[in-house]
C-alpha cells in the first residue's frame, strides 16, 4: 500500500491502513497521528542480524511505515535492496526504499525499481544522494541523473501510478546552500522551495523534511509551502540525539541549526551518555508536542537502528503503550501489495511466521475469507532459509538447549520449562518467549510436558472475549473473539496409542498424527478443515485467520521433524550421546495436532488425565 494512501486514511479518521478513504491531509479532531522510522544498511552481517531483530520488536508498535536507506554512494545498494524486500515481506511492515542518483546509471535505477516492484514494495524516496566516499561534491554519472527532479520525472513516466514516491524537503534550504556563517540566502531558500514545488508537480505526494532542532523553523517551512502552492503532506523528521559527538558530527554534515537552549542543556553533561539520552528524549518530545499541536499529525524518526530513545518519545506522547500493543490479526498482516487482502493461515506456523512467509511467497493467490475458497497446496521445499539463526538467536539456543541430555526425561524437563516461561528460546519458535495467550495454560502444559507430550504450539479456548483484551485481543476496537483450544506436541508410538483411545471418550475433539516418515493416523479427512479462531466485529463479516488444515500439515510436519536435527541436534558434535538422544526421538516419535471443538465448555487437558 501506499504511505501517501496511510497518511490520507489516517487523515480521514481511518486506521492508516486504508480503511477509511481520505482524499485531504487536514487536521481535524479525528485524525490519527502516523509515526514512522528510519534505518539504515549496517556494516557486518551481526548488524544485519541485529537490525532485523530490532525492526521486529519496533514493528510491534504499529507504524505506518518503515524506511531504509541507500548508502553514501550507492555503496550499499544490493544490501538495501536486500533489507527493503525482508522488511516488506519477512518483517511485514510497509517499506519505502531510499533510491539515489549517486553512481547509479538509468539501467541500474530501473533494475532497482523493477526488482522492489516484483517484491510488492510501492513506496519509493527519491533522493539525489551524497557525494561518494572521498568526494565533496556530487558529480552526475554518464547515463544517469543529475538531481530527485529527473528521478521523479523517470518513475512516474516509466511507472505511472504503481509508486508512492516521497522527497526530500529541507527547513533550512538544502546543505549545499547554506553558507559559511550556517544560513542560506533568503534567495536560495525560496530557490529551494521552488525546486521542492517543481518535484512534487512532477509526481511527488510526499515530502519528508532533514532532521532540525528548531520548530519554529520547521513550522515556518511549512507554511512557506502552502504559500506557494504545495499541498501535500509534509512529514517532520526527528532525529532523537543519543550521544553528544554522535550528535554534534550530524548537525555539522547536514549544517543543521542548534538552538542556542539545546547547546547550554548538552554543554555540562556532554560526557554523561545516560544523561545526553534521557535529555534527547525530552526534547524530542517536547518538539512532536509542539509540531502536533500546530496540527500536524505525522511524525517521522531517524532511529539510527536504536529504538530506545525513539519508542520512549512515542510512549511519552502517548502514541504507543509498552502493554498494550494491539494486532489487526492474531499474526502480523502481510504489507506486500500481492497478498495484503491475505486474512487465513494454518495454526501450525504460528511460531514460524518467516518461514511461513518465505514457503509461501510465490503463490498466485492467498486465501481470502475461506481457506478452501484459494488454498494452494504448492508449497515451497525446505532450504537452509527456514533454519537459519540470527547469531544472537543461535546464542541464547545454545545456551538455553545445548546441556548434556541423558533420558527422555531430561528432554521432557528442557520442554517443561519453556511452557513455564523460564527459557526465551526454543528451537521450534522464531519469537522470544512465550506468547501471552499461552501463559494462560502455561501450568497445563508444564505437567503434561513432563508426561512425555511435547508441545511446540497452543492456544487456549476463548468464547467471547473482547478484541481488545491483552492476552488474547485481535481485530478492531468492539468486536468479540473466539478460538477452539489447541495443543501441537511430539509423542512416542505408545502414548499416541493411549491418546487415540481416551479420544473415544471425547466426541468433541480431533486429531491428527503423522511420523517423519508419513505414517498417518486421524479421525478426520484430508480436506477437512477446522477454523479454530475467529471474530466477530461491528459491520463486518465474521472473520476467521487460523484454520487446522490437514494438508498443509503434512507439508508442516518435515519442517517440524527437521527442527529436531538441525535446530537441536546441531547445537551437539556427532556423535554425541545428547544428539543420538535427538536423533532417535526425531524418528521414532510422531507429531500430533489436537483439536477440542467444544470452546465453551470443553476440557482439552482432561484428555491426558490419568495417562
Amino acid at each position: 500500500m501506499k504511505v501517501i494512501d496511510k497518511i490520507r486514511a489516517a487523515a480521514a479518521g481511518g486506521d492508516a491502513n486504508g480503511s477509511a478513504n481520505g482524499n485531504g491531509c487536514d487536521s481535524s479532531s479525528n485524525s490519527k497521528v502516523v509515526f514512522s522510522f528510519e534505518f539504515f544498511p549496517p556494516k557486518t552481517e551481526d548488524g544485519v542480524d541485529n537490525l532485523f531483530e530490532r525492526m521486529d520488536r519496533m514493528v510491534f508498535h504499529n507504524p505506518s511505515f518503515c524506511d531504509i536507506t541507500w548508502g553514501a554512494g550507492g555503496s550499499t545498494a544490493d544490501l538495501t535492496l536486500d533489507i527493503a524486500n525482508k522488511m516488506q515481506n519477512i518483517i511485514c511492515v510497509e517499506t519505502m526504499m531510499h533510491l539515489t542518483c549517486t553512481n547509479m546509471p538509468v539501467e541500474k535505477i530501473d533494475q532497482a525499481l523493477e526488482t522492489i516492484k516484483s517484491n510488492g514494495i510501492q513506496n519509493v524516496l527519491a533522493l539525489r544522494g551524497d557525494p561518494p566516499h572521498g568526494q565533496d561534491k556530487f558529480v552526475q554519472i554518464q547515463g544517469g541523473f543529475s538531481c530527485a527532479l529527473d528521478l521523479v520525472k523517470h518513475i512516474r513516466s516509466k511507472y505511472g501510478d504503481y509508486f508512492g514516491i516521497t522527497v526530500a524537503g529541507y527547513p533550512e534550504a538544502h546543505p549545499d546552500m547554506i553558507g559559511s556563517d550556517g544560513f542560506a540566502t533568503l534567495e536560495d531558500y525560496h530557490k529551494d522551495l521552488a525546486y521542492l514545488k517543481q518535484k512534487v508537480d512532477a509526481g511527488a505526494d510526499l515530502i519528508v523534511t532533514q532532521l532540525f532542532y528548531d520548530t519554529d523553523i520547521f513550522l515556518k517551512f511549512v507554511n512557506d509551502c502552502r504559500q506557494i502552492g504545495i499541498t501535500c503532506p509534509i512529514v517532520p523528521g526527528i532525529m532523537p540525539i543519543n550521544n553528544y559527538k554522535g550528535f554534534i558530527r550530524m548537525t555539522g554534515f547536514c549544517k543543521t541549526k542548534v538552538p542556542a537552549e539545546v547547546t547550554a542543556a548538552l554543554e555540562p553533561i556532554k560526557d554523561n551518555e545516560e544523561a545526553v539520552r534521557a535529555y534527547g528524549i525530552h526534547l524530542g518530545t517536547e518538539m512532536c508536542k509542539k509540531i502536533l499541536a500546530h496540527g500536524i499529525k505525522t511524525v517521522h524518526l531517524y532511529t539510527l537502528n536504536m529504538e530506545k530513545s525513539a519508542l520512549a518519545i512515542l510512549m511519552n506522547l502517548g502514541l504507543i503503550e509498552e502493554s498494550k500493543i494491539t494486532r489487526p490479526l492474531p499474526w502480523r498482516p502481510p504489507t506486500n501489495v500481492f497478498r495484503v487482502k491475505e486474512d487465513v493461515r494454518p495454526i501450525f506456523w504460528a511460531n514460524r511466521p518467516k518461514s511461513y512467509l518465505s514457503r509461501t511467497i510465490g503463490w498466485d493467490q492467498y486465501p481470502h475469507g475461506r481457506w478452501g475458497d484459494s488454498r494452494n497446496p504448492s508449497y515451497g521445499a525446505l532450504s537452509d532459509y527456514q533454519f537459519m539463526r540470527p547469531r544472537a538467536r543461535g546464542k541464547k539456543l545454545l545456551e538455553e538447549w545445548a546441556a548434556p541430555l541423558k533420558s527422555v526425561e531430561d528432554i521432557y524437563e528442557k520442554f517443561k520449562v519453556y511452557c513455564l516461561g523460564k527459557l526465551k528460546s526454543s528451537p521450534w519458535s522464531e519469537l522470544d518467549g512465550l506468547q501471552p495467550e499461552t501463559k494462560i495454560i502455561n501450568e497445563h502444559l508444564g505437567k503434561i510436558n513432563l508426561k512425555g507430550f511435547l508441545t511446540i504450539n497452543s492456544q487456549p479456548a476463548v468464547n467471547g472475549e473482547k478484541s481488545d483484551s491483552p492476552s488474547v485481543g485481535w481485530g478492531r476496537p468492539g468486536g468479540y473473539v473466539y478460538q477452539k483450544a489447541y495443543l501441537e506436541f511430539f509423542c512416542s508410538k505408545d502414548k499416541l496409542n493411549a491418546i487415540v483411545d481416551k479420544c473415544k471418550s471425547f466426541p468433541f475433539v480431533t486429531y491428527i498424527a503423522v511420523n517423519k516418515g508419513g505414517s498417518w493416523i486421524s479421525n478426520v479427512a484430508l480436506t477437512d478443515v477446522n477454523a479454530v479462531t475467529w471474530g466477530v466485529f461491528p459491520a463486518k463479516e465474521i472473520i476467521q485467520p487460523t484454520v487446522v488444515d490437514p494438508a498443509s500439515f503434512s507439508v508442516w510436519k518435515d519442517e517440524a521433524f527437521e527442527i529436531w536435527s538441525r535446530g537441536w541436534a546441531s547445537l551437539y558434535p556427532e556423535g554425541d550421546p545428547s544428539r543420538m538422544l535427538l536423533e532417535e526421538v526425531q524418528s521414532s516419535y510422531f507429531l500430533v495436532s489436537l483439536v477440542d471443538n467444544d470452546y465453551i465448555h470443553g476440557d482439552i487437558f482432561a484428555v491426558f488425565a490419568d495417562l
